[in-house]
């Protein structure tokens, strides 16, 4: 039988076509955008990382930009600068309205409940008032409770309102003259977190950020709430910005309104809040925020806010007054305490409406508080410099010790020696007296400059730098250097009457012409002012009646040299020509030198270094400095003594006497005037008990100003004395100086029994030995013998 079984299939196996195929799909071309993206990977991924790298770079500058600022010192505060405190004391000469001005200028409200720090109240003759803490150089002065009563122009008694206790003697607080602001003007009071009422930050939260303990410093919910308030409005009347935010943008950002600063601004808000808490975040908030303006000084910060609008400390107000300053926020221009009270006022109780809808006052506390009206004190503007040429000396001798910017940014508080009340009085007298002298015709275009001083301790009280007592230009007290005429004869008589042995108060001295080889071969001839010659006077005459010629021989006699040396030792240190000249005054110095030369000569010989500051102490009420009162002997006092007996004479019959034609003749006075040739220059300086001042009178442009030293500067300080002198002069005699009579007829030595007498000092061992015809008489020698009895 056939074999009828099929072959058996041979096995598969791979077709080299299909083999051949796949090898075909694999060498096919890529697509367009494949070789697009293939050329672009790389560079694409390296330029992400370098994004990512920059983006990093940048967080990292940010993050050190916040830290820096935030952790160092974050605001510069204005150098404060205040006048000398006023004390008060029973018997002191003020009267009811003139406190009432102090009080005022120190910024106290007129309540009579005396509800807070800072306030008075007046009834009639008596002032109630409760004082404000403040840190002195020498101790912190606690919150008094004080009642003042006033009989005529003075204080009859101060007592402690509380106790009934009559106090001895009460320091107010001290005016504020002025400050040294840094270059964007702005200024604040720093408060703690923790000193601020909790008012205040509940109203701040209600109205500006009520999520902030809880969004990272940027809220989503917010900015849609705010979204839906502004659709709803169809206007923007809500912005989505926190709190950090705006912190960022005040503290950190310029004001432009770009997208590159929302940016920053949100980065910035979110770092500050990674690296500091919300109470630090919130208090530099309460700090930075911008809250008014005061002339051309920015108000940041409610501490500020509270002194400038309700003259409180911030923890001190009322809910009414917290939520007053919580509006400003939103506008300080649109909603103006002072300006725009309407408009104020119904955001302050819109601000209140949110407190309470927010839980953080009952709806008692919100009656009450929208029943108040808005109440703040008087607009006092507080400018930089009040006093602009006492400033200025102020800060020339702060200057010496601290460099600009610690003045402008460490908020020191500079206490100094001014005395408003006798500034006000030079600068009304000033005003006065300058317009009366110029209605003669030879005399217009005047200026001015003076320099008061106390008498006993060289402290400057008030300063003028010229006739515009605002003007912050050319400082003529500090840096007018002019002639000083007559003003140098006293110096060359008290140098004279340090040789006893040769000169005293009644010698002789010749008043004829003189011929004088100059400098360069030149003659120099001087001249009296009447152009007369006087004969031989007494030394006390020669300079009661300002003899040039007198002066010229006594100088002469005595060396140029040696008057130079006396200059030095009152504190003059400019340069001096040793020329004869310098004799009737042609050595040229400021107002200011001048006033230190005559402080010597008023300070019994002691150089007293004239001060305008008291001390300096840090923001933390840390004492940096003090500037203690100092002195030291530098002329003889013999000498001195009787140099300051010579210008009383000038005063009661010299060339000053026309200075009791307006003070009372029980007033004792001392001093000299001064003119320089052509009558370019009026001088005067002079003192009672309690001031000395030294005035000045002139143009600007060195012609002839057309008033001597006596019909210039003279008027301007007697109107001034007339304002504010209390006590005569009154010297300290030395031990060696004895008070002898004398003759006037014979100049020898008398007894008070004699007819025709005068006492005159001299230093021991130097008053005449020979007596007078009148005392060796029988009748005068039987009543000398029963005065012995």
């Amino acid at each position: 039988m056939a074999d009828t079984k099929k072959p058996a299939k041979p096995r598969k196996t791979k077709r080299p076509v299909k083999t051949a195929k796949r090898k075909t799909k694999a060498k096919q071309k890529p697509s367009f955008l494949k070789k697009i993206w293939l050329l672009i990977k790389k560079p694409m991924l390296k330029f992400c990382a370098l994004l990512v790298f920059v983006f990093v770079c940048y967080l990292g500058y940010l993050d050190y930009t916040v830290r820096e600022q935030f952790e160092g010192k974050r605001w510069a505060i204005p150098a404060r600068v205040y006048a000398s405190p006023v004390e008060l004391y029973a018997d002191l000469k003020i009267n009811a309205k003139q406190l009432t001005g102090l009080l005022k200028k120190l910024h106290y409200r007129s309540d009579n409940k005396l509800s807070s720090q800072a306030s008075f109240h007046r009834n009639a003759q008596t002032i109630s008032l409760k004082t404000r803490k403040f840190v002195f150089w020498d101790k912190t002065q606690e919150v008094q409770y004080i009642r003042i009563t006033f009989s005529a122009n003075e204080v009859s008694s101060i007592r402690d309102a509380v106790s009934g206790r009559e106090l001895a003697i009460v320091r107010l607080d001290p005016v504020q003259i002025g400050s040294f602001y840094p270059a964007h003007k702005e200024d604040r009071v720093l408060v703690k977190f923790e000193n601020v009422p909790k008012t205040l930050v509940q109203g701040l939260l209600a109205t500006e950020d009520r999520d902030f303990y809880q969004h990272i410093g940027i809220s989503f919910k917010g900015i849609a709430r705010a979204m839906w308030v502004n659709l709803l409005a169809g206007k923007l009347v809500q912005g989505g910005s926190t709190i950090t935010q705006q912190l960022v943008k005040n503290f950190y950002l310029t004001p432009e309104r770009s997208l590159i600063r929302k940016i920053n601004e949100a980065l910035m808000a979110l770092i500050l809040e990674l690296r500091f808490s919300k109470n630090e975040i919130l208090e530099a908030y309460l700090n930075e925020v911008y809250l008014g303006q005061d002339g051309a000084h920015a108000i940041h910060g409610f501490g500020l806010a509270s002194e400038f609008y309700f003259s409180r400390p911030l923890n001190k107000l009322p809910l009414d007054q917290v939520a007053a300053l919580i509006a400003l926020v939103r506008g300080p221009s649109y909603y103006d305490l002072r300006r725009k009270p309407e408009r104020a006022l119904k955001r302050r109780n819109l601000v209140l409406d949110e407190m309470f809808a927010h839980g953080d006052i009952s709806e008692q506390q919100l009656r009450k508080a929208k029943k108040k009206a808005i109440k703040v004190v008087a607009y006092a503007h507080r400018p930089a410099n009040r006093y602009p040429s006492f400033i200025d000396l102020v800060k020339r001798q702060l200057t010496q010790e601290y460099d600009e910017q610690d003045l402008t940014s460490e908020g020191l508080n500079i206490f100094t020696t001014l005395d408003t009340k006798v500034q006000d009085a030079l600068e009304s007298s000033i005003k006065l007296k300058l317009a009366q002298i110029e209605k003669r015709k030879q005399s217009k275009k005047l200026e001015t400059a003076a320099v008061v001083t106390r008498k006993d301790t060289g402290e400057i009280v008030a300063l003028a730098g010229g006739r515009d007592s605002q003007g912050v230009g050319f400082n003529r007290a500090l840096n007018a250097v002019r002639p000083i005429g007559s003003l140098i004869k006293p110096l060359v008589y008290l140098t004279a009457l340090e040789y006893p042995e040769k000169y005293t108060l009644i010698t002789p001295i010749s008043d004829r012409k003189i011929k004088i080889k100059a400098e360069k071969g030149k003659i120099w001839q001087p001249n009296n002012y009447d152009r007369k010659e006087h004969g031989d006077v007494a030394l006390h005459t020669a300079l009661a009646q300002s003899y040039n010629l007198a002066t010229v021989r006594l100088g002469m006699d005595i060396g140029v040299g040696r008057i130079a040396k006396t200059l030095r030792e009152t504190g003059v240190k400019r340069p001096i020509n040793l020329f004869p000249s310098m004799l009737l005054g042609s050595l040229t110095l400021t107002p200011f030198e001048v006033t230190q030369m005559y402080q010597t000569l008023a300070g019994d010989g002691f150089a007293m270094p004239l001060r305008s500051i008291s001390a300096v102490l840090a923001q933390d009420g840390a004492l940096l400095q003090r500037y203690p009162y100092a002195l030291r002997q530098k002329l003889d006092p013999g000498a001195t003594y009787l140099t300051n007996t010579l210008l009383q004479e000038v005063m009661r019959e010299g060339t000053g006497r026309s200075v009791y034609n307006v003070l009372p003749k029980e007033l004792v006075v001392a001093g000299k005037t001064g003119t320089t040739n052509d009558l370019k220059d009026s001088w005067f300086a002079g003192y009672t008990g309690d001031y000395l001042a030294v005035f000045w009178v002139g143009r600007d442009d060195n012609k002839s100003a057309g008033v001597t030293g006596a019909s210039g500067s003279l008027k301007l300080w007697t109107e001034l004395m007339k304002k504010v002198a209390k006590q005569s002069v009154i010297l300290s005699r030395p031990d060696s100086v004895i008070s002898v009579w004398i003759d006037k007829e014979s100049g020898l030595k008398a007894n008070e029994l004699c007819p025709d007498v005068v006492a005159y000092p001299f230093i021991k061992g130097s008053e005449p030995s020979e007596n007078a015809y009148c005392v060796e008489t029988p009748v005068n020698k039987v009543r000398t013998w029963f005065n012995q009895f």
